[in-house]
């Protein structure tokens, strides 16, 4: 899945946070959040759209995945297209330059537990 640009990310957290909401509902939230016109919040709906992200059903524009889902999906492709989908990899880049809190260790070790297998 692509990933989104800053216009269109900051307009899909728009939809997350007001799902399910009429497109009328959405093009004025986006003419006073983010000074659009009608046919641009259109157009960017319709390409989010074409993404399988949101559905615009009989006017009411509704998530097809949520935000952790698509985000997850996004970190799942970036480990895949730059650790060879190696997730030790990944953190083994990601710790070089950003020391892991006790906090931040717990969390994982609380992952790694829940989804060992075997």
């Amino acid at each position: 899945m692509d990933k989104l640009g800053k216009k269109q990310k900051v307009f899909a957290d728009i939809i997350w946070e007001h799902q399910p909401i009429g497109s009328r509902a959405l093009t004025e939230i986006c003419e006073k959040k983010l000074g659009w016109k009608r046919t641009t919040t259109y157009t960017m709906l319709k390409g989010l759209c074409e993404k399988g992200i949101f559905e615009n059903q009989n006017g009411t524009v509704v998530a097809l995945m949520s935000k952790e889902d698509f985000g997850a999906t996004q970190g799942k492709e970036l480990v895949a297209e730059n650790f060879g989908g190696s997730l030790p990899k990944f953190l083994a880049a990601f710790t070089r330059r950003n020391k892991l809190s006790d906090k931040d260790i717990a969390e994982l070790q609380k992952l790694i537990n829940e989804h060992k297998e075997g």
